[in-house]
């Protein structure tokens, strides 16, 4: 069997394979600590596995697949990528603010993927995802960085330096840069975020829905 990208197929199932372990454990760690916000962070962990075992399925056997195929394979991608982003920014609300605020955010957050869904449907360019996800990303900073100078939310900083390791490594991706005709942007870039998804991970096991002062068991 010839598979088209091998390296990049690899190196995209072993970040899936890493994510899902680590979602698994926040998961876990969520539902222990009675904390929505964990939780809501390990779904977008397991977003993030799905988005990358379909890419590294598309990279491998692309030579295989047909037309319609390859175009649902695509669309699966982008939106498992906006779900990831859903999760991750609801769960920077919920630490961050209580209710009503808190439900008016999140449901706004709701509409904005449900709209970004309708749309990719019929509008598949990649730059539609960066629409979404980067101003995202952008807010779990900006919520972060208050947590952090406002109540010293020890979560901020773990997350904000997974944020920029993964703005990194889309910009590695980005710029083209290959180490080797075997290893190039793509394959560079899974193995850096699989680093930004660690650190991500370290701050998602700290997150506390906002309004809870009881003790967490830490991992």
């Amino acid at each position: 069997m010839q598979l088209s990208e091998p390296m990049t197929m690899i190196t995209d199932y072993l970040l899936g394979g890493w994510t899902f372990y680590l979602a698994f454990k926040l998961i876990r760690k969520g539902m222990r600590a009675s904390q929505r916000s964990i939780i809501l962070w390990g779904l977008s962990f397991v977003a993030t596995g799905i988005a990358a075992l379909i890419g590294g399925t598309s990279h491998g056997f692309a030579l295989y697949f047909g037309t319609v195929t390859k175009a649902v394979i695509w669309t699966a991608t982008l939106i498992s990528i906006g779900f990831a982003s859903l999760f991750l920014l609801s769960a920077a609300i919920i630490t961050t603010f209580k209710k009503p605020l808190r439900d008016w955010l999140i449901a706004a957050t709701a509409l904005k993927f449900v709209l970004f869904a309708i749309w990719i449907v019929s509008h598949s360019e990649f730059k539609y995802v960066i629409y979404d996800y980067v101003p995202a990303m952008i807010g779990v900073l900006i919520l972060k960085l208050y947590g952090k100078y406002s109540h010293g939310d020890k979560s901020a900083t773990w997350i904000i330096s997974g944020i920029l390791v993964s703005f990194g490594a889309a910009a590695v991706q980005q710029s083209g840069f290959t180490l080797h005709e075997h290893f190039n942007h793509n394959d560079l870039y899974h193995v850096i975020q699989m680093g930004a998804i660690y650190i991500l991970y370290k701050g998602g096991i700290l997150l506390l829905d906002a309004g809870r002062d009881f003790l967490r068991e830490q991992e």
